[in-house]
């Protein structure tokens, strides 16, 4: 079982069931949202469990084509979730995870909107302009 909490402890999770591998979002909300692009894993909605949400807050993502909100810490502002209500799958930041997890990158997305300051790594890792979900990887 995987586990992960924000940066203070007012938001921690159990995933009771498998994570997919990491994805790399390069899209200007992930790039806002995160500091820099995003990675993040996802698990089924049903298996997140909340363990501790007294901090946890959700905003809607605004350029959102899915519709989708983020989950962060009202604490300490640590990004943890992005949620979009016609997916069976909730998305969580790789980093917010503890310990060893097994997980690898497998691709980048919206790599047409990368930014600027920074170049795409040579990793040979699929490269999409679109979404995980136009990819079939959500």
């Amino acid at each position: 079982m995987a586990t992960g909490r924000c940066l203070c402890g007012a938001v921690r999770y159990e995933v009771v069931g498998p994570l997919r591998d990491v994805l790399i979002c390069h899209c200007e909300e992930c790039r806002r949202w995160h500091g820099h692009f995003s990675a993040s894993t996802a698990a089924n909605r049903a298996d997140l469990v909340l363990v501790e949400q007294a901090g946890l807050k959700w905003i809607d993502s605004p350029g959102s084509d899915a519709r989708a909100r983020r989950g962060f810490c009202g604490e300490c502002g640590s990004s943890l979730f992005w949620d979009a209500p016609d997916r069976e799958t909730i998305s969580i930041a790789a980093g917010t995870l503890d310990g060893e997890t097994g997980l690898r990158v497998i691709a980048h997305w919206y790599v047409s909107q990368a930014g600027d300051y920074y170049e795409l790594p040579s990793d040979g890792l699929p490269r999409h302009d679109l979404s995980a979900q136009a990819t079939g990887l959500s």
